[in-house]
């Protein structure tokens, strides 16, 4: 049986198109995912991620958990509030999952990991944890709801008590804060701005309602997708896995290797640094009609790679994708579509940031 988050009956009442995603009943999409997709572009969308996973790290050892945790380096956070990207690793190098550290204090951190990946997550992280003095506690009891989009912060802060709107608008990205019960992020996955809030369950059908009421269009999961496929983010399960690191997924900017810290996946990064790269992960663009789907094979003077993420970018008007591809190809190359090799332009991500087409995409 799935799991239904604590909006599952608002998203049902609104006619929302229900699928199974990591063994949750989650909206696809309400009607339209086109204009999902374009409410986030160019006003306010919202969506349900309370299928996401909210675990609080707290003790002596927090921080130094974390560091060996963790590929990108906690001791960026210096100021409680300050948010970090990372990727967690095996021994090999191979990405366990890509998650979001938040530092509150010195004994209290915040991790939120993706619902696909929730069990091997959490024993993973509880393993690790056994050898420091810190206590790691998961919070099912928070929903989270994701709002988006240009007039995103504007409505958020419509909704939150007058006492706490200076502090609310003030926070850089990257930047959280708990105002009330309401723990807010300056953080996203769609390339716009907006807020991530983590809130009581049984508050968060209110929120929704309230949202809805300051203009913000539901977006389903669909939507989600191609924004952030657009706005050149990994999807864990297929622009990345167990069986690739960071520097072969294109975040290899997430990675801290030039310090002495040591943690999990350490020595082999440094081993295929050394070696090394073979592949990269890289954006394309179809230059004539089609829609670039996973699986699809790319042809390159340098080899043969493979789509790992692809739809139709409806900002762009045009099919675009993520490829890994050996690490010499540049330039054009070709997608075999069910026998036809069709041009594509291989290009740096992101496609799109803040609404706008990026430099040297088109």
């Amino acid at each position: 049986m799935p799991q239904h988050t604590p909006l599952y009956e608002a998203h049902v009442a609104a006619g929302a198109r229900m699928v199974d995603f990591g063994g949750w009943e989650m909206p696809i999409n309400y009607g339209s995912q086109i204009e999902e997709h374009h409410s986030v572009r160019q006003a306010a969308g919202m969506f349900d991620v309370s299928h996401m996973t909210v675990v609080d790290i707290n003790g002596s050892q927090a921080r130094h958990f974390l560091s060996y945790l963790l590929a990108n380096d906690v001791a960026k956070l210096t100021s409680p509030g300050r948010a970090l990207y990372s990727c967690m690793l095996n021994e090999k190098g191979g990405v366990i999952d890509d998650l979001i550290t938040y530092f509150l204090d010195e004994r209290f951190f915040r991790v939120v990991v993706n619902a696909a990946t929730h069990d091997k997550d959490m024993a993973w992280i509880t393993l690790q944890a056994r050898a420091f003095d810190v206590v790691v506690t998961e919070r099912p009891e928070l929903a989270m709801i994701a709002v988006q989009g240009p007039a995103a912060r504007e409505a958020v802060l419509s909704l939150l008590p007058d006492n706490d709107v200076a502090a609310a608008a003030a926070m850089k990205p990257f930047g959280a804060g708990q105002f009330g019960d309401l723990f807010v992020a300056r953080t996203g996955y769609t390339g716009e701005d907006g807020f991530e809030i983590s809130l009581p369950a049984e508050s968060a059908n209110k929120f929704w309602e309230q949202l809805l009421s300051a203009g913000v269009a539901p977006c389903g999961l669909g939507a989600r997708d191609t924004l952030r496929l657009e706005a050149g983010m990994n999807l864990y399960g297929q622009d990345m896995d167990e069986t690739v690191t960071p520097l072969e997924s294109g975040l290899g900017w997430t990675v801290a290797l030039k310090d002495d810290r040591s943690f999990i996946g350490k020595d082999a990064l440094l081993e295929q640094k050394s070696r090394g790269v073979e592949s990269k992960l890289v954006g394309l663009v179809l230059q004539g009609r089609g829609v670039l789907r996973p699986g699809q094979r790319i042809v390159t003077d340098a080899g043969d790679g493979v789509i790992t993420s692809g739809s139709f970018s409806p900002t762009l008007q045009k099919a675009i994708a993520f490829a890994r591809l050996p690490k010499d190809a540049t330039g054009v190359c070709q997608v075999d579509m069910r026998g036809r090799l069709l041009d594509c332009s291989i290009v740096q991500p992101p496609f799109v940031r803040n609404g706008t087409v990026c430099e040297g995409i088109i």
